[in-house]
C-alpha cells in the first residue's frame, strides 16, 4: 500500500525562519528520487535548491512561486511504497523525518531516510522536530487527502480580526505559537503580549500581520473620537506611493544594520593615504606574468597583516557572557553589490592566502553572488569586513559594522590629487581609508594604530615584507 508522506520546508540554518519559493523544479505527478532537488527557494541569505528526502510520485505542491513559507510548512507530498496492484511508486527510503503516518493504516513509516537536508550538506538521519506547526494529512474514505495549501499573509494586506474560528489563542501557560523572531521582537518593542493574540496562521501560528493588526487596533482605540463633530472633510487622494516589502536579502540587511546600530557603540576614524606606490607595485606584479592581481586582494593582504599586529579588531562581543571573543583566524568578509541587494561573502582563512589566491577567491565569490548561488555558509562566519565603496565613485564613508564583528575597513576611490611628496607639491594617487570599530573591544589608540599601519602599507608596500 502506498504511503503519502509530507515533506516540510526544512530548517535552512543560520537562524533563518522563512523562505520564498522562487521556482518549482517538479510538477504534480512527477517521479522523484531520494535527495532530488524539488524547489528553489530564496532566504535572507541566499538562493538554495531544496532536495526531497523521499522517493516516489509527487501528489501535491504547496505554495505558488513568489509565496513565503515559514520553516515547518508543507512543501509537497510524495506517494511512496506500492500501489494497489503492486507497482512501486517510490523506493520509500526517505521515510519521514517528520513522522508522517500511513493514511490507511495509521502506522508510522520507518525512521530511515536522507532527512530534510540541503544540497551539498550530506544526508543522514534527521533529528526529531522540536515542534509541529502543521497537522499531518487527514484521511477521507480510507484514502489520504493532501492538506490545504499554506496561505501567504503579507503585512500590507488588509485582514479581518485574528479572532477567527480557524485561529487558536495561545494557552496561558504553554508556549506561544510563534516561529519568526522578528514577530517576537516587534511585539516586545511595542509592549504587546503575544499570549493575548489569536494567530491566523496554520494551527494558530501567530504571524507578523496578526501583531501589526493588533497594534493598529490599539492605535485606533487611543485616538479621540471625532465622529460626533461631523464628517471629516474630504481630502485629496495621496500621491502615487510604491511600497517595497522588507523581505529576503533587503529585509535581512535592514535587520542586521539596525541591530548593529542598536547594539554596537561604534566610532570611526579615517586618513588619506598616497596609494601611488601601491598602484605601481600592482602594475609591476601584473607585468611579471601569471594571473592578474586585483587592488582588493592587495588591500585584503594589508588588512590581514594589520590584524596580526592588532588582533583586538578581529573579534566580537558576547553580550550575555560580557566577554570579548578574539579569533586566531581571519575570515574576511567583503561587501558585494548585486541585483538582489548587498551581500557580504566571506573568504575563509584569508590570513593564509597570498595576493594571487585572494584575487581568485574574490572573483569566485563575486561571480556566485551575482548569480545568486552563494550558500548560507559562504555568507556567514566573518570576523572582519573590507568594504571597497570606491567602486561607486565616492571618496569616503562611515561604514556600519557587519554585526557581530568588531570592525570594518572602508576604502574610497583612488584618484589623482595634489599631494606634498618629498617636500614638493605633486599629483599623486590618493585614497581615503576609514575604520569603523566597536569601542568596547578597543580604544582609539588601537584603532588608530591599525589604520596607520594600513596606510603605511598602502604608501610603502615594502612594509609588508616584514610580515611575509
Amino acid at each position: 500500500m502506498a504511503q503519502v508522506l509530507e515533506f516540510k520546508l526544512p530548517d535552512l540554518g543560520e537562524g533563518l525562519t522563512e523562505a520564498e519559493i522562487v521556482r518549482w523544479l517538479v510538477e504534480v505527478g512527477d517521479v522523484v528520487a531520494v535527495d532530488q532537488p524539488v524547489v528553489e527557494v530564496e532566504t535572507a541569505k541566499a538562493m538554495v535548491e531544496v532536495p526531497c528526502p523521499y522517493g516516489g510520485v509527487v501528489t501535491a505542491r504547496f505554495g505558488a512561486e513568489g509565496a513565503e513559507l515559514p520553516v515547518g510548512a508543507p512543501l509537497l507530498t510524495v506517494a511512496v511504497g506500492e500501489t494497489a496492484d503492486g507497482r512501486p511508486v517510490g523506493d520509500g527510503s526517505g521515510a519521514g523525518t517528520d513522522g508522517a503516518k500511513d493514511g490507511a493504516s495509521g502506522r508510522e513509516p520507518a525512521a530511515e531516510g536522507s532527512g530534510n537536508v540541503l544540497v551539498g550538506y550530506g544526508t543522514s538521519e534527521a533529528p526529531a522536530r522540536r515542534r509541529r506547526v502543521h497537522p499531518t494529512a487527514p484521511v477521507v474514505n480510507g484514502r489520504p487527502r493532501a492538506p490545504e495549501p499554506v496561505r501567504e499573509t503579507r503585512a500590507d494586506t488588509p485582514q479581518a480580526a485574528p479572532s477567527t474560528p480557524a485561529g487558536r489563542a495561545a494557552p496561558a501557560d504553554g508556549p506561544v505559537p510563534v516561529i519568526s523572531p522578528l514577530v517576537r521582537r516587534l511585539a516586545r518593542q511595542n509592549g504587546l503580549d503575544l499570549r493575548k493574540l489569536t494567530g491566523s496562521g496554520p494551527d494558530g501560528l501567530i504571524l507578523r500581520a496578526d501583531v501589526e493588526h493588533a497594534l493598529r487596533a490599539a492605535g485606533t482605540q487611543d485616538r479621540p473620537d471625532t465622529t460626533k463633530a461631523g464628517p471629516a472633510p474630504a481630502t485629496a487622494a495621496p500621491a502615487s506611493v510604491t511600497r517595497v516589502p522588507l523581505k529576503g536579502i533587503r529585509g535581512a540587511v535592514a535587520d542586521k544594520l539596525s541591530r548593529s546600530r542598536n547594539e554596537i557603540p561604534d566610532a570611526t576614524c579615517w586618513v588619506d593615504a598616497d596609494a601611488t606606490e601601491l598602484m605601481r607595485t600592482r602594475a609591476a606584479m601584473n607585468a611579471a606574468g601569471g594571473p592578474k592581481i586585483s587592488v582588493l586582494a592587495l588591500l585584503a593582504r594589508i588588512c590581514t597583516a594589520a590584524l596580526a599586529r592588532f588582533p583586538e579588531l578581529n573579534s566580537s562581543v558576547d553580550t550575555e557572557a560580557r566577554e570579548i571573543v578574539r579569533y586566531a583566524d581571519v575570515h574576511l568578509g567583503f561587501a558585494a553589490q548585486t541585483e538582489r541587494g548587498l551581500v557580504v561573502p566571506v573568504v575563509r582563512d584569508a590570513h593564509t592566502r597570498d595576493a594571487e589566491s585572494l584575487t581568485a577567491e574574490f572573483a569566485r565569490l563575486t561571480e556566485a553572488a551575482r548569480e545568486g548561488t552563494l550558500t548560507p555558509a559562504q555568507l556567514t562566519g566573518g570576523t572582519f569586513t573590507l568594504n571597497n565603496y570606491g567602486v561607486f565613485g565616492v571618496d569616503g564613508s562611515t561604514p556600519i559594522i557587519n554585526h557581530p564583528e568588531a570592525a570594518m575597513l572602508g576604502v574610497g576611490r583612488i584618484v589623482p590629487k595634489p599631494w606634498v611628496h618629498e617636500g614638493e607639491l605633486a599629483v599623486r594617487q590618493v585614497v581615503q581609508l576609514s575604520l569603523t570599530f566597536d569601542h568596547r573591544v578597543c580604544d582609539g589608540g588601537t584603532a588608530g594604530g591599525f589604520l596607520r599601519h594600513v596606510a603605511d602599507c598602502v604608501e610603502q608596500p615594502a612594509v609588508l615584507l616584514r610580515t611575509l
